[in-house]
């Protein structure tokens, strides 16, 4: 998992899973310290729940319930077992068609020799009762030969079933390693595949992209407020509303915590600015309401930074640039859109 915040939430967030550690009287080794500074930074809704149950039906949490978390939420390696099984059933199902194929390559040879001696033998027999036992055993053959390869085509059809299932397995393995699990947009990982590659797809072509960084206002204060699964209503409103507000191959990823990046192929600053205040407003226009109880607990805001990539721009650059952006925006008093000047001596593309 990677993480976004500063320092001053970084160690925010080190002092609570630090002191719940030590409360709860476990190492603080890394897997387990991780663990807690998921837990109270947002990051995995899954171990919030987790813990938040745990702690409600006044169970321990226990150093093995925390590596297991860890393993289940954090590690990679549940979707490397799962790769790596696919794996194994891959290589067992052509193991087995190669088994399957190689009998009837052999019994094909055989079937050819014995097809080359009857016909040299039928050549000089004078009596009708051998050359009927000749095509007799011929027939024999052949349908020996039928039966193999019928066992054959089962064989192919059964592996060829099994790759489509495991195909599938895989591309959901693949597609659940991209998607944030609380929200359903791209996760951060997904976001740095995509950015670099419509990076390096803009340099190639010299066309144009921008970058949108959004942040939900005081989302950290209305968490503590209302609760945790208040907070995850919260960010599933916004995701949304920006799975809603995107089109085409615009791109919106939970770039971490309350934050989300939205990428914007060939598409200029202005419109970019105009999409994020678009944004914006569909947001400040939702009433939370707490689902468990019905009450309205308010609106939320949103603001927006917004960077389009110049020719020669690192990746990174761009990104640092609109990230700059969103925090003027909150700097001017939240709730609404920035633009980051374009460098000095750069030229923007035109398109749109």
């Amino acid at each position: 998992m990677q993480y976004t915040h500063d320092a001053t939430q970084a160690m925010e967030y080190t002092k609570l899973a630090m002191n719940r550690i030590k409360k709860e009287a476990l190492p603080p080794t890394p897997d387990i310290y991780e663990v807690w500074y998921v837990y109270y930074s947002g990051q995995s809704p899954e171990i919030m729940q987790a813990i938040d149950i745990l702690v409600s039906n006044d169970q321990s949490v226990t150093v093995e319930r925390c590596q297991e978390l860890y393993y289940k939420f954090l590690s990679d390696e549940v979707n490397h077992d799962a790769v790596r099984q696919a794996g194994q059933e891959i290589n067992a199902t052509i193991q087995n068609v190669t088994g399957v194929v190689a009998g009837v390559k052999s019994a094909t040879n055989e079937y050819s020799g014995k097809l080359g001696d009857v016909t040299g033998k039928i050549a000089d027999i004078q009596d009708p009762d051998e050359i009927k036992a000749a095509l007799s055993g011929v027939l024999a053959d052949t349908q020996t030969m039928i039966a193999q390869n019928q066992q054959l085509e089962e064989e192919l059809n059964k592996s060829s079933e099994a790759m489509e299932q495991m195909k599938a397995d895989l591309e959901k393995i693949r597609r659940e390693a991209m998607t944030d699990g609380l929200t359903n947009l791209a996760n951060r990982k997904s976001f740095d595949e995509e950015i670099m590659r419509i990076h390096h797809q803009s340099t190639e072509e010299n066309s144009t992209y921008s970058l949108l960084m959004l942040d939900i206002d005081h989302f950290k204060s209305f968490n503590d407020h209302y609760g945790h699964q208040v907070g995850d209503q919260v960010l599933r409103l916004v995701a949304k509303t920006l799975t809603d507000g995107v089109k085409g191959r615009d791109i919106a990823a939970r770039y971490g915590g309350e934050e989300f990046a939205i990428i914007l192929p060939d598409t200029s600053l202005e419109h970019a600015v105009r999409v994020a205040d678009a944004l914006r407003k569909a947001v400040a226009t939702k009433e939370v309401i707490n689902r468990n109880s019905g009450d309205k607990l308010g609106r939320i805001t949103m603001s927006a930074g917004a960077a389009e990539f110049v020719p020669g721009e690192e990746r990174d650059m761009l990104i640092e640039r609109a990230d700059s952006a969103l925090y003027t925006a909150k700097h001017n008093g939240r709730n609404q859109v920035a633009a980051a000047p374009t460098p000095k001596g750069a030229k923007v593309q035109a398109n749109v």
